[in-house]
């Protein structure tokens, strides 16, 4: 019989993606804000340069927020970003948790004594 050449295939893409404890910090925050009636939606992109979690207030508008990981900036600015409505870098950093602060203090309330 004859020689059975294989098909060729392309190199698959390397994606970007949340690991499992970043993804629960995400997550408890968002159930959180769904909780205090600021969020009803969420979606999540992985591409090949980063990761992105969009939170939405109503699921026909743009996202509220947006959290990104760009691991390509992690030498540089840090590769974690708070994204606006607007497009704009509200905060950046190399680590989640302070990046994920102003969010945070929304729920945050002052309790009389």
């Amino acid at each position: 019989m004859g020689v059975v050449t294989p098909f060729p295939t392309p190199a698959p893409a390397q994606q970007v993606t949340f690991v499992r404890a970043e993804l629960q910090r995400i997550l408890d925050l968002y159930g959180r804000m769904v909780a205090a009636g600021h969020w009803r939606d969420y979606a999540i992109h992985f591409g090949r340069d980063a990761a992105s979690f969009a939170c939405f207030r109503r699921s026909a508008e743009r996202p509220e927020y947006r959290i990104e990981k760009r691991p390509a900036l992690r030498s540089r600015q840090g590769e974690w970003a708070l994204i606006g409505e607007g497009g704009a870098v509200l905060k950046r950093g190399h680590e989640l948790g302070p990046v994920l602060a102003p969010v945070e203090r929304k729920l945050m309330k002052l309790v009389e004594e």
